[in-house]
């Protein structure tokens, strides 16, 4: 079993199912069954599709002194999450409301309170990273002092950037010369993936690039062998919102390539892994279980 920490997003999210896109104006509109509130944010699905895959999670994030809190405690515990470095700094906990449409397009909206401006106790970091095989630091400001310390200690670095169109970003330039796995999205290249992953690749050096490719699947460049391939989308249930689908890839692939050191076995098990996620409405739901994701994958392969 990996041990694997986590530092990043928690948040209280809100979807909102509507017709289409564009969204026409009607005073009211009542879309039974279709408002929901869950407990997601980049940080927490990581924590959450880590510990149903069965790796060992330490996670670190910060919420607020305020009644969602409380629900926030509720859903670590009933995910088997350590509550113990989740930390009541804020002035409220961050929100989020997502808008998708049935074909599964959506549009979020994240409301990050003053969670920009808060420092992390770095003791807290320090006796976390303690016999930890991965440091997953999500691209938030909070995560960003670990960087340098997780590099000092000799842990590897995961990060997603996300939508990430310049390669002196200067958010998001310190994760990406940090990370030996580096995943991010097609949706604002300013060129085809493989010419991005090589521009990456000799900016940074970096080791495992992953490039979600949505409906197409994803991009995988490995620095060491000198290739790249793509591993095509596939099906598994029908589509319902695309919500956190990178960040389901992203987690099933930190937690195979943990254990295996194989990038090519771990992207295969994580497209599938994506592509069952996305049959649920909300961020943190529809993770597999290892079993279940060995299932489904001979399924797929068949």
């Amino acid at each position: 079993m990996s041990r694997i920490l986590v530092s990043g997003l928690i948040n209280i999210e809100t979807t909102l199912k509507v017709d289409h896109f564009p969204i026409t104006y009607e005073p009211v509109r009542y879309p039974f069954w279709g408002v929901q509130s869950t407990v997601s944010g980049v940080g927490y699905n990581v924590a959450k599709a880590l510990t149903t895959l069965g790796s060992d999670v330490r996670f670190l994030s910060l919420v607020g002194r305020d009644l969602l809190a409380q629900g926030i405690a509720q859903a670590l515990t009933e995910a088997n999450i350590s509550g113990h470095d989740v930390l009541p700094q804020l002035a409220q906990t961050a929100q989020s409301v997502i808008l998708y449409e049935p074909s599964g397009r959506r549009q979020i909206h994240v409301d990050l309170k003053d969670i920009q401006e808060q420092v992390y106790p770095p003791e807290r970091f320090e006796a976390a990273l303690v016999d930890c095989d991965f440091a997953v630091l999500c691209n938030i400001n909070f995560s960003r002092p670990f960087l340098a310390r997780a590099q000092q200690a000799g842990v590897p670095i995961a990060t997603d950037v996300h939508t990430i169109h310049d390669l002196e970003d200067p958010y998001n330039a310190d994760f990406m010369a940090a990370a030996h796995v580096l995943f991010m999205s097609n949706e604002k290249l300013p060129c085809p993936p493989e010419e991005w992953a090589r521009r990456v690749q000799e900016r940074y050096g970096t080791a495992v690039i992953v490039i979600g490719l949505g409906a197409e699947g994803a991009l995988l460049a490995v620095q060491a062998d000198g290739r790249m391939e793509r591993v095509t989308a596939v099906p598994t249930r029908p589509v319902v919102n695309t919500i956190g689908a990178g960040d389901a890839l992203f987690s099933a692939f930190v937690h195979s390539y943990s254990q295996t050191g194989d990038p090519y076995a771990a992207l295969r098990r994580a497209v599938v892994f994506a592509s069952y996620k996305i049959g649920e409405t909300g961020a943190a739901q529809g993770f597999l279980t290892a079993v279940e994701l060995e299932d489904w994958l001979a399924r797929t392969q068949d």
